[in-house]
């Protein structure tokens, strides 16, 4: 393809009727003064979409748009062109044919960036045109930091091996601190983390390595393996950061710190095991500042949501949430306390960590260190005068207790606890410890709810259904397993070849009606679990994690992975 040709942008949008002569007045002046590509400013100032210029600028040119939520990329390709010119240029590298390499740009008359994607990459090119938002999406999951941070380990290494290193300097204590490979390692770690939007990071040394893990979507990824020898190195660095006993290396520690990275503010809790080859170090990211949901927005099935909403605006009772760690119970607490949040009503919430901030609420951190316990706080609370209070976690007898006596004095009490269903919860509030008479007049409704990794639109496709599969299904649909379509995910660059990208929901609840509460009152689980199981016929975490199977929404594996086997 010869080289493009410059085309004024401004005078072809007015020309198609999309822009005035006002808003390109507005824009160039703009630019003058911002210094902001011009097409940028038509985007952000709402006169034209991206795709209307880039499908324009595809026609002016006589050259293609290519939609990159629908390609499929090589990597071998896309590192031809280096990262940072990548972003400088807003170009990627989108396949080859016949010796011609394809390069997306966002703004295919810039001459500059023609020439030097040419020089750099010392092949002929052909020019496409892709929008701005997907490109810098896309550069954002397909340039990972992998061989990177496997190349600071082994800088790290070196330098432990071949040089004697004050222990400040290898802590990062120095005035050069942010030069020191254990800095450099952790920042690119943290870094490629958020990229990849992982959840946890874990490092954990083995006998012969170090492996760093991501949990991503709720799975666990190996990211890169190191030398053994910068383990402690490592730990050591994480511990100073998050205020932890540093010549401790014997008992397990918790602690959190805050970072900042790729201009995202991220409160991180840590926590240290003592193992076999070293301390075992898992870290928790909580982003700040991310936009909380509704009720509405979380795949609640209408039935539940229904339910869940008539106990929320009780004056009184208990509504528990529950599932493994993990599993969005916090974030199912939060989206009920935005919608009870009003001016009328003081909320007071217990937890730890904070890891939401609401405007309007009284949020205590519980500090163990210092004997402000979640009991000790929850005595106070009372005291304040709230009308809804959120205690993060029924850890023990005390808390279950106080928040029950709470939830039986007027007062709305939300929590969470760590059951494998909803009908077991009020069966594990007794094994705790709890009276019985405390369970049945103050719980009102359980809700348990999973995780299920969602299929990545950009790979989506139909499959056929494996034996254990049709199976499992069959279960639930009997003779019509065979009416729908199933779907998987191929493996692509948008969803780092797993097939999946981003989790929704699954649940179900069970409310404490009066035949439930005079069950939980006999000295019968047996029978109160017939009762429960009654109840919930049909409305179980394995109906509704079906549910998203046949919506294609997930996959009959990953249904099975995370709905309650004790069905089976």
């Amino acid at each position: 393809m010869p080289r493009p040709e410059k085309v004024r942008l401004g005078d072809l949008l007015i020309q198609e009727g999309l822009l005035t002569d006002e808003q390109l007045k507005f824009a160039l002046e703009e630019q003058k003064r911002s210094g902001r590509k011009l097409g940028r400013i038509f985007v952000d100032s709402g006169f034209v979409t991206e795709d209307a210029i880039s499908n324009i600028l595809a026609r002016q040119l006589h050259i293609p748009f290519v939609d990159l939520r629908q390609l499929q990329y090589k990597e071998e390709l896309i590192k031809l062109l280096p990262e940072t010119m990548a972003r400088r240029y807003r170009a990627l590298v989108l396949g080859e044919k016949n010796g011609v390499l394809q390069v997306g740009l966002t703004d295919p008359t810039d001459l500059r960036a023609y020439d030097e994607i040419s020089h750099a990459v010392r092949r002929s090119i052909d020019v496409a045109v892709v929008s701005e938002s997907q490109l810098m999406a896309t550069i954002d999951r397909v340039y990972r930091h992998t061989e990177e941070i496997a190349g600071l380990a082994k800088e790290l290494t070196s330098e432990m091996a071949d040089i004697p290193v004050e222990f400040g300097e290898l802590l990062g204590l120095s005035a050069t601190a942010e030069d020191a490979p254990v800095v450099k390692l952790l920042h690119m770690v943290f870094e490629e983390a958020l990229r990849s939007r992982a959840s946890d990071i874990h490092i954990e040394p083995q006998e012969s390595n170090l492996r760093i893990r991501f949990r991503i979507d709720g799975v666990l990824h190996v990211q890169t393996e190191a030398d053994a020898k910068i383990a402690s190195a490592v730990a050591l660095r994480l511990k100073l950061m998050s205020g932890l006993d540093i010549s401790e290396k014997r008992l397990p520690q918790d602690g959190r710190f805050h970072i900042k990275v790729r201009n995202a503010s991220v409160d991180i809790r840590i926590s240290t095991l003592p193992t076999q080859y070293g301390e075992s170090v898992v870290m928790r990211l909580l982003a700040q500042g991310q936009s909380l949901l509704s009720l509405d927005h979380m795949n609640i099935p209408a039935r539940v949501l229904e339910r869940l909403r008539h106990a929320l605006h009780r004056p009184s009772g208990m509504v528990l949430v529950t599932g493994p760690t993990g599993s969005g119970k916090t974030t199912t607490l939060y989206a009920a306390l935005n919608e009870l949040n009003s001016p009328e009503k003081k909320i007071i919430t217990v937890e730890d960590p904070v890891e939401y901030r609401l405007p309007g609420l009284n949020q205590v951190q519980v500090h163990e260190k210092i004997d402000l316990s979640f009991g000790k706080v929850l005595r106070t609370v009372l005291r304040q005068d709230p009308d809804i209070v959120l205690v993060g976690e029924m850890r023990d007898t005390e808390t279950a207790e106080i928040g029950m006596r709470a939830a039986m004095t007027g007062h709305l009490v939300l929590s969470t606890l760590h059951t494998n269903d909803a009908m077991t919860t009020p069966i594990r509030l007794l094994d705790m410890g709890v009276p019985r008479y405390m369970v049945a007049l103050s719980v009102q409704l359980v809700l348990a709810q999973r995780l299920v990794r969602t299929i990545c639109d950009n790979c989506k496709t139909a499959t056929a259904l494996l034996p254990h599969e049709r199976e499992w299904l069959r279960y639930e649909l009997n003779e019509q397993v065979d009416a729908h379509t199933y779907y998987r995910g191929r493996g692509c660059a948008h969803c780092n070849n797993t097939g999946f990208q981003g989790r929704s929901g699954v649940y179900e609840f069970l409310e404490m009606g009066d035949e439930l509460v005079e069950a939980i009152n006999q000295s019968d689980p047996v029978a109160f679990m017939a009762v429960a199981r009654r109840q919930m016929a049909g409305a179980t975490l394995r109906r509704d994690a079906v549910r998203l199977v046949l919506a294609g929404r997930t996959t009959a594996d990953e249904a099975m992975r995370v709905s309650n086997q004790n069905e089976d």
